[in-house]
């Protein structure tokens, strides 16, 4: 199978690569952001014939060193590799943020198969992107550990017969502390994370459930299903990955690991099942917790519900102002309980649009979180 991959160097991406070393895909293409030490270990063992970074002069200095890899840069690289031989292969989008748009777009267009791990995508434009791949019979496999769970619940299932969808949330790093505790807590401390290792970006956004409120959202796009239809529940473990209750009263879940390989590796191979080393001793499992979602202790939780359901350019707003504000909390700039006023504020003030393009979300999106960088930066 030929892969190209978008955000090689991240969590995700370097996940990616040790599924394709294990089952031996071929790596046709990728891009990295400014880890050039990463992206020239990847270039060494794995042998792709394209390559993209961030950086035009890192660009130049890599063609020098691998003659026979073709280099590109910037946003314009992401789109080149996204859709490099048209509908070869599998895409994996590993990107964070509103940056992984654009290159799922231009993928359909050329009808790859998309593997999304950029829940952003949906959230910023999932009323674009899914009819567009419906119109381009693009198949969009997730691979967040949560959607992964519901698409294997759903398999041969009949989507009419679904009663809700739950999707598990761990509570994040701060998941035992008071909305009072949270005053004084740090970078360091919301970036240790109790089960999942994640990058920087998505381990804060567990932390304020702003990922969960992603999810919901991501999920009503994939699966059809209005905001009444999916509820979001604590789960501590990360074992359930998420459940399916049908009309009927039965129940289906997801368990597994707390390992990203495993729907990295369901969305690669899908629809289809191989032997993988990604194995769980059942007879671990003592106890499994659950807990009601508490929407006052996870504001993020209201908001993400209510923005999805009023819908236009509001999901834009609310992901480019949380892009922001984590990139400032990341930076030693604001406190943490900084990020929900930002977001919140910037939601609540912005005029919304239900008629839109893809051009227009994008000067949104650079507006709103430009505009709260320039201010609080």
């Amino acid at each position: 199978m030929n892969v190209y991959l978008l955000g090689a160097t991240g969590s995700i991406g370097m996940q990616t690569i040790e599924v394709i070393r294990e089952f031996n895909l071929n790596l046709v293409a990728f891009s990295s952001g400014k880890n050039i030490i990463k992206t020239k270990e990847i270039i060494e063992e794995l042998s792709p014939k394209f390559v993209s970074v961030k950086e035009k002069e890192d660009a130049m200095i890599l063609q020098s060193l691998y003659p026979n890899v073709t280099f590109y840069h910037g946003d314009e690289g992401l789109i080149k590799i996204a859709t490099l031989n048209n509908n070869d292969g599998v895409l994996v989008n590993a990107l964070v943020g509103f940056v992984g748009m654009k290159p799922t777009i231009e993928a359909i267009k050329v009808k790859k198969k998309i593997a999304l791990a950029n829940k952003e995508t949906l959230v910023v434009a999932g009323d674009i992107i899914m009819p567009l791949a419906k119109e381009y019979n693009v198949p969009i496999i997730p691979i967040d550990s949560e959607h992964s769970a519901i698409l294997q619940c759903l398999n041969g299932e009949d989507v009419e017969k679904i009663n809700k969808i739950i999707i598990t949330a761990s509570g994040g790093s701060f998941r035992t502390k008071s909305r009072e505790e949270l005053n004084d807590v740090t970078r360091e401390d919301a970036l240790n994370h109790p089960n999942w290792d994640m990058g920087a970006k998505i381990t804060i956004d567990s932390a304020t459930m702003m990922n969960k409120g992603f999810e919901v959202i991501e999920a009503h796009h994939l699966f059809g299903l209005p905001y009444n239809q999916i509820e979001t529940i604590l789960h501590d473990e990360s074992i359930v990955h998420s459940m399916v209750e049908f009309v009927d009263g039965s129940i289906m879940a997801q368990l597994g690991s707390s390992d990203m390989r495993i729907p990295i590796y369901y969305a690669l191979m899908y629809p289809n099942r191989l032997e993988a080393p990604y194995h769980m001793d059942v007879m671990k499992l003592n106890m499994l917790h659950f807990k009601e979602m508490d929407e006052e202790r996870y504001p993020f939780i209201k908001l993400a519900y209510d923005v999805g359901k009023i819908g236009g350019v509001l999901p834009c707003v609310m992901n480019a102002a949380n892009e922001a504000a984590v990139q400032l909390f990341l930076e030693g700039k604001i406190s943490f309980l900084d990020i929900e006023r930002i977001v919140t504020e910037a939601v609540d003030s912005f005029d919304n649009r239900f008629i839109f393009t893809v051009d227009d979300l994008i000067i949104i999106h650079n507006s709103v979180k430009n505009n709260i960088l320039d201010f609080r930066g």
